[in-house]
């Protein structure tokens, strides 16, 4: 007796609910061409713009206003018309669509999708994405009523039409894709991501997926370089008491007692506002729309609040990091991680940085100090023991801080010395020199947290506390000594700063806006300059690093990746 043959139908996804939006087509589209890259974009809200973006946009733009009617269904005998931009949805499916182009004559309608690029010459007319999309808008339309047995593409790069007819497989194939995308939507599950394809080399959310890097761990294949790109864009710092900034077109205007600098709106990252500084409203709203982040410092460079739009939509990595953060155990195992990385980075820099003229002795004393005590962190039982260990390494590796400045420039001017870390407040210029260090880092790992949806405020290590942003704080201690402590050696050793830039109060030391303009200089340049990423191989900035250790952060908290690699240099 035969078995009867099994057919493979496609899971349907369930009738769509009151709060469910209806999903867009051109998502469909990209479901079919790459799950991860539809699912990023439609359910976590992700979106990175590229010359392909842009330019799309401006091919759509002839179509984009809607001119003309489209005749009702029942209206069957009719000459031939055209209608642009028709946004029509359907309810039984849970799509929308916003079509270019829809012509009707006689009994039955023609979506037209138009496509920047040229006609690719393939058996099928154009690639199956292309064409599950077009054949959305055709169940749409018969949804709505209509009659529709084809579409069309027009290829803007070639100014070709190609026809796209809707046969059964074809219908099949883009119920599946959209059951498929709604299900993964209500599931909550973030699809893998795509092995060494070559579709990954021009996506636009390359840096954003990080599906090489997300890959490495399960499959041990290094990265392509790649990704991720670096961003032009860069910080905008004002400080002189009185500044304002405001907004004139698409570009940023600094008016300062009796100068005025101006920088393109779309060269900017971020803006830092420290002191006695003013914004107008416009210019908030135009920042907030760009999603360019708004840090407000005080003279002394402490970080007192941050604006922005409405910010990353992916509550699933929120929900994630709160779990994790009630778990003991998970905690506990990253805190060891961390501050081990700390300690160990704090060893490099000891070690690249001690002056040839200091004994070698205690220079051998305090390494070894700090690896032995780095290896207890890694095996802490419980938190105080954890907390023992992180101020063991600081008072060793502070202790010897000084062995790392350099003499004084000249006989008649003063050096700069160091006997121990205070901080609330700074008394002597190297400790205002680190503290204001220490909060440019916290405000570009606050930054980073929440462009890839994280709260700040909620730490693993550091304990959430009013006003402080505790993961922010986490992810910043193995950058501490390699960022800022290397900065504030730098200005120190090559003379970019002097006693003389610094003010005293009482016992507090603070940067004069010199002082502080040099320091912010050597930041910069230092997340400008490239580092092998320890983990994956690649060549790349420190001020994309950190993006990239941030968005890894939540691969973990999520448990895409098993383990966070902290930052470990070499």
């Amino acid at each position: 007796m035969s078995r009867p043959s099994q057919i493979a139908l496609p899971l349907l996804a369930p009738t769509r609910g009151a709060e469910e939006a209806l999903v867009p087509v051109r998502m469909v589209n990209e479901w079919v061409y790459c799950p991860r890259l539809a699912y990023l974009e439609w359910v976590e809200g992700e979106w990175a713009e590229t010359g392909d973006t842009a330019q799309g946009r401006r091919v759509h733009r002839r179509v984009d206003k809607e001119q003309g009617t489209l005749p009702p269904p029942e209206d069957g005998d009719r000459d031939l018309t055209k209608a642009s931009s028709v946004t029509l949805s359907s309810e039984t499916l849970g799509i929308i669509a916003k079509m270019d182009v829809v012509e009707a004559q006689d009994d039955r309608v023609v979506p037209v999708d138009f496509k920047k690029g040229k006609r690719p010459h393939v058996a099928a007319g154009a690639y199956e994405p292309e064409r599950v999309q077009l054949c959305a808008q055709g169940l749409i339309l018969e949804d709505n009523g209509y009659s529709v047995t084809e579409g069309a593409l027009w290829f803007a790069g070639s100014r070709e039409r190609v026809r796209v007819a809707f046969d059964a497989d074809l219908r099949e194939r883009t119920r599946a894709a959209i059951s498929e995308l709604r299900l993964a939507s209500t599931a909550g599950r973030r699809p893998p991501p795509l092995e060494d394809s070559p579709k990954c080399t021009r996506c636009s959310l390359a840096g954003i997926c990080l599906p090489d890097e997300t890959n490495f761990f399960d499959k041990g294949q290094p990265p392509r370089p790649l990704n991720p790109a670096d961003d032009p864009a860069l910080p905008l710092y004002v400080q002189t008491p009185g500044a304002r900034l405001r907004k004139q077109g698409e570009r940023l205007v600094v008016e300062a007692d009796e100068q005025r600098i101006e920088v393109p709106l779309i060269d900017v990252s971020q803006v830092a506002l420290l002191g006695p500084v003013g914004i107008t409203t416009p210019t908030l709203h135009a920042l907030m729309r760009a999603d360019v982040p708004v840090s407000w410092m005080s003279s002394g460079g402490w970080l007192l609040g941050h604006t922005v739009g409405t910010g990353n939509r992916n509550v699933a990595v929120r929900e994630a990091q709160f779990r994790v953060a009630a778990d003991e155990r998970r905690r506990m195992s990253f805190s060891r991680e961390l501050v081990a990385a700390k300690i160990r980075n704090t060893r490099t820099l000891l070690r690249r940085n001690w002056r040839p003229d200091r004994p070698s002795d205690d220079r051998d004393r305090v390494l070894l100090s700090l690896r032995r005590i780095a290896d207890h962190a890694r095996t802490a039982p419980d938190e105080p023991r954890l907390l023992g260990y992180e101020g063991e390494a600081a008072a060793e590796y502070f202790g010897q801080f000084e062995a790392m400045l350099a003499p004084a420039p000249a006989k008649d001017l003063p050096a700069f010395e160091f006997a121990r870390r205070t901080r609330r407040p700074p008394t002597d210029p190297v400790n205002a020199l680190l503290s204001f260090g220490y909060s440019l880092l916290s405000r570009t790992m606050l930054t980073a947290l929440s462009a890839v949806g994280l709260d700040p405020y909620m730490g693993l290590y550091h304990r959430p506390r009013h006003g402080r942003p505790a993961l922010a704080l986490d992810l910043m201690e193995p950058f501490r000594p390699i960022v800022s402590d290397s900065c504030v050696l730098q200005v120190i050793n090559n003379g970019e700063v002097r006693i003389d830039d610094f003010t005293t109060n009482g016992p507090a030391w603070a940067l004069k806006p010199p002082g502080r303009k040099s320091l912010i200089a050597a930041y910069e340049r230092r997340l400008d300059q490239e580092t092998t990423h320890p983990a994956f191989g690649y060549r790349i900035s420190m001020r994309r690093l950190i993006d990239v250790q941030a968005r890894l952060l939540a691969r973990y908290l999520q448990g895409e990746i098993r383990a966070y690699p902290h930052y470990l240099p070499r």
